[in-house]
């Protein structure tokens, strides 16, 4: 089992920032992939940003340029600067990891965090 744990979510003013921290805990394999997803008011959940254990980054078109993830592997935590808020920003978000059994990557558990609120006022 894994757990996730995500801390700094906050209300903040357009053109703020914040910080958002996610630590994992429990049986997770070297490759993997940890990162962020948000759900808006009336919204699908999207992508916000991923980094692998490789370093690899893939960000959402709404948030390239803006926001930047880190991690560090030997504590698997995840970090989110998110810049220049919007109030399109405003949504709840989510860690979620992806790790591999082993080295097949044949097979990989998905697991998610309950969640950080996130508003951003105008």
């Amino acid at each position: 089992q894994v757990q996730l744990v995500e801390s700094g979510g906050g209300l903040v003013q357009a053109g703020g920032s914040l910080r958002l921290s996610c630590a994992a805990s429990g049986s997770i394999f070297s490759i993997n992939t940890i990162g962020w997803y948000r759900q808006g008011p009336g919204k699908q959940r999207e992508l916000v940003a991923t980094i692998t254990s490789g370093g690899t980054t893939d960000y959402g078109d709404s948030v390239k340029g803006r926001f930047t993830i880190s991690r560090d592997n030997a504590k698997n935590t995840v970090a989110l600067q998110m810049n220049t808020l919007k109030p399109e920003d405003t949504a709840v978000y989510y860690c979620k990891l992806r790790t591999y059994i082993n080295y097949d990557l044949a097979l990989s558990y998905e697991y998610w965090g309950q969640g950080t609120q996130v508003t951003v006022s105008s």
